[in-house]
């Protein structure tokens, strides 16, 4: 088994999967670094994508943007609840991916 070509892969799917994937991930196992696990892997393989279809700086902007998506989702989730701030973070995250990258493919 092998990863698809960098060029590829659909990063806005890559992105929602690390951001609900990984919350979901440490929520029902109990179990944090688990989820930073999930949460990391989407990110090296969304990152891999940026960098190889729209160079180092989107990369490095949406690279931003996705740790941005998960450090925020902490605070906001005090404001409106856990699941609410996670799909708003994974939203704007996810879209910012898919408007950049991906719509063209």
């Amino acid at each position: 088994m092998s990863l698809r070509k960098a060029d590829q892969v659909n990063t806005s799917a890559v992105v929602a999967f690390g951001l609900v994937g990984g919350f979901l991930t440490a929520r029902e196992s109990g179990i944090r670094p688990l989820g930073g696990v999930v949460l990391a892997a989407a990110g090296l393989l969304a990152g891999r994508t940026w960098l190889v279809k729209r160079g180092p700086a989107v990369a490095g902007v949406l690279g931003a943007a996705y740790l941005a998506g998960f450090g925020l989702s902490h605070p906001l989730a005090k404001k409106i609840g856990a699941w609410p701030s996670v799909l708003v973070v994974t939203a704007a995250t996810a879209g910012a991916s898919y408007l950049i990258v991906d719509k063209d493919d």
